[in-house]
């Protein structure tokens, strides 16, 4: 695993690795535009839930996390 302990993990179903990317992302059909939900992603399942998010026609954006502090 890598995480550190405060670090945000991956929202995929069974991924435990430490996320390097928030989706924002919303329905339409239920949330106002200033009710925004966040999902974490690692490298390797950000397409994937981005794909996801927007197959169905969710507003989505993605926002970089900062990278992990150097362990010393």
């Amino acid at each position: 695993m890598n995480r550190e302990p405060d670090a945000p993990v991956c929202s995929s179903r069974g991924c435990r690795e430490r996320a390097a990317w928030m989706l924002l992302w919303r329905n339409p059909r239920l949330h106002t535009a200033d009710r925004v939900k966040r999902w974490a992603a690692c490298e390797e399942h950000l397409e994937t839930l981005r794909g996801f998010l927007t197959a169905r026609g969710f507003p989505c954006e993605t926002e970089a996390l900062p990278p992990p502090e150097p362990m010393g």
